[in-house]
């Protein structure tokens, strides 16, 4: 796949886009999650081993490759590892899947109600390197916990800064001021949300694609997913079940998935490959329904 058809299948493909993003932090309960514990491993490197088993087992498995997963979202170290002796990202392309790279570096502190992005020093470089193995695009995460205007402000600010440093590399940003599903004032957030990537849009240099909660109001976020500025709309999972987040999603048309845990969360380590590639294929086949509903 070359970039015009990248951007092509994004823009109109059917299908959602995996999160295999998980990074040092929240790597323990990733793996936890999987049913390898904590104290299973001695060393930075050997955690980060078995996670990449891990997303090399799911990235391999028959049903991943099925059509229905539009791209992947890849922590660095997945990104410079390998999958069966080929660059992960390649590994990707080669089933059609088209590959993004998580470029924060974690949260700062809690201030106005949102946790915007730590610095970036390295961003120039890490983008350079992405780009040269074929990356298409990548992803940048801040969290939203209350509905103060100036803290949501400070959130879109710096995420369309961050976007347009991925723009000028060739590459495609997808923006993610997550709202937390569990805040007081979940509705307010999302109202505020919207009207202020509105605004930003009016001024970004090129398109770019927004990875947003699910809106407590169905269909809230109708006038970003017909923006002319936004490829595409995908969803987070949020801390909702697999359950939840398909029905949730399915009530807001125009958006597609692009779920992490509610994706993994019946994956074992201990499973046989049958088992494992039913598993997933299950997941995969009902988070697809509920991204073309």
């Amino acid at each position: 796949m070359q970039y015009p058809e990248m951007l092509a299948k994004i823009a109109k493909g059917d299908g959602f886009i995996a999160a295999l993003d998980q990074s040092g932090g929240s790597t323990p309960k990733a793996l936890k999650g999987y049913g390898i514990e904590e104290g299973t491993w001695s060393s930075d490197e050997e955690m980060f081993g078995l996670i990449h088993q891990m997303r090399s087992r799911i990235i391999t498995s028959p049903c991943f490759g099925s059509g229905k997963v539009l791209g992947a979202i890849l922590f660095e170290r997945t990104m410079d590892g390998q999958v069966q002796g080929k660059p992960t990202p390649r590994a990707l392309i080669d089933q059609h899947i088209i590959p993004f790279i998580k470029i924060d570096k974690g949260l700062e502190e809690e201030a106005n109600g949102v946790q915007l992005m730590k610095p970036m020093p390295e961003l120039d470089a890490l983008l350079t390197r992405a780009k040269g193995l074929g990356v298409f695009g990548t992803k940048e995460r801040s969290v939203i916990n209350a509905a103060n205007p100036d803290g949501i402000a400070a959130v879109v600010k710096q995420q369309f800064e961050v976007a347009e440093a991925v723009l000028a590399h060739g590459m495609v940003p997808i923006i993610e001021p997550e709202v937390n599903i569990k805040s007081a004032d979940r509705a307010q957030s999302d109202t505020i949300l919207k009207d202020e990537i509105l605004r930003a849009l009016d001024a970004v240099s090129a398109p770019v694609m927004l990875k947003l909660s699910i809106p407590t109001e169905p269909g809230l976020f109708q006038p970003l997913v017909d923006h002319p500025k936004v490829l595409r709309v995908v969803a987070l999972s949020g801390g909702f079940s697999r359950e939840e987040a398909c029905r949730e999603l399915a009530r807001n048309p125009g958006m597609i998935a692009s779920f992490s845990r509610a994706l993994l969360s019946d994956l074992r380590a201990g499973q046989s490959d049958e088992e494992f590639d039913r598993t997933l294929g299950t997941a995969i086949d009902e988070i697809y329904e509920a991204s073309v509903a």
